[in-house]
């Protein structure tokens, strides 16, 4: 009985294989072949017949324009064999984007972000702010929203604050989501089988080993669970980190003047701001770091009497020895005598 319960299990699990492997993911090799999203993305539908020969470009600004955005696809001509294939209809898109903003009215810009993720269907994963030394403030976001309306979210950030950068990318994992779905549809199957086989099963042992293919099978389906999941999330909300900072002056980028002279008067009117700006930031660093700069001070000014009393008495101490050797000099030369006749008496 054990015997043929292990090679009834092994041919199961063998025909299992078979047939996740033949029967490709959910939703046909069409999806997973869909192309990545980028900047500038065509798209290309082909005729039901697959030979490529009936080929329909449909261009898509930024390649970001999510599933219920696109448009219907034509219907396909006399001969094709059938509708034509959207490639995007069925692939799984994960948008993300980086923003960096910059604000003259910090607290209306926040409440005002905040309400139109709110409006807009959407939630803040992380928030956080703070403030710099000069008195500014900044805020950092990681919003989700759907993605249906992700480019029109960052159309109305574009509003609400100056962005000076701006980075989104788009991401297709139908490959990764359909071979999940495919493969949690396998456990389910074995799992069905294995409960059959437990209920018929009389010997102890085989009720054991098929509880703990049962535990096992659990957790696969579990896990593959967990993952269809988390990739339903990133597919289904957009995610969008924000980066935005109170200034000023807002920064500006403008093209280049015609004229030399043009080009001269900005040069010498962005010098003018730059040292203004300077010496603000001076001001607001001494009155910040008041405290330090006037201990700092004060050491420097003992440093200098120091200095200046050693230098005094290395002075002093030379004078003395400069005295005592000509004095000792000047008494050698009173003992010496003058004619020097003397000395041969």
């Amino acid at each position: 009985m054990k015997r043929g319960l292990a090679l009834f299990l092994a041919a199961l699990l063998t025909a299992l294989t078979l047939t996740a492997c033949g029967g490709g993911y959910a939703g046909g090799n069409t999806a997973s072949s869909a192309p990545a999203a980028s900047e500038s993305q065509t798209s290309y539908d082909y005729g039901a017949s697959g030979g490529g020969e009936n080929w329909k470009s449909a261009d898509m600004e930024f390649g970001f324009d999510s599933p219920a955005d696109a448009a219907a696809p034509e219907e396909a001509p006399a001969g094709t064999g059938g509708e034509t294939e959207n490639r995007l209809a069925n692939a799984k898109m994960v948008y993300t984007a980086s923003v960096e903003a910059e604000t003259q009215d910090y607290d209306a810009c926040t409440a005002a972000l905040e309400k139109l993720v709110e409006d807009l269907g959407g939630y803040l994963e992380y928030a956080s702010m703070g403030s710099y030394g000069d008195g500014s403030r900044s805020a950092n976001y990681t919003v989700r929203v759907p993605a249906a309306r992700f480019s029109g979210f960052l159309e109305s950030v574009g509003e609400l604050s100056h962005v000076t950068s701006r980075d989104r990318s788009a991401d297709n994992i139908s490959e990764l989501y359909y071979d999940t779905e495919s493969r949690l549809s396998t456990q389910k199957t074995k799992m069905e089988r294995l409960q059959m086989l437990l209920a018929k099963a009389e010997n102890m042992e085989d009720i054991i080993d098929l509880e703990n293919a049962i535990a096992e099978t659990e957790l696969q389906i579990e896990q593959l669970t967990g993952s269809l999941r988390h990739y339903d999330a990133l597919v289904d909300f957009a995610t969008v980190e924000i980066r935005l900072r109170e200034v000023i002056r807002l920064s500006t980028v403008e093209e280049a003047p015609p004229t030399f002279g043009s080009r001269l008067g900005n040069a010498f009117a962005d010098g003018l701001h730059g040292f203004g700006d300077f010496l603000q930031d001076l001001a607001i660093f001494l009155a910040y770091n008041w405290t330090w700069l006037l201990i700092l001070a004060l050491i420097l000014l003992a440093v200098v009497k120091l200095s200046k009393r050693a230098q005094a008495r290395r002075g002093e101490t030379f004078r003395q020895a400069r005295e005592r050797r000509d004095g000792f000099f000047n008494r050698k030369k009173k003992d010496e005598p003058k004619n020097p006749d003397d000395k041969q008496l």
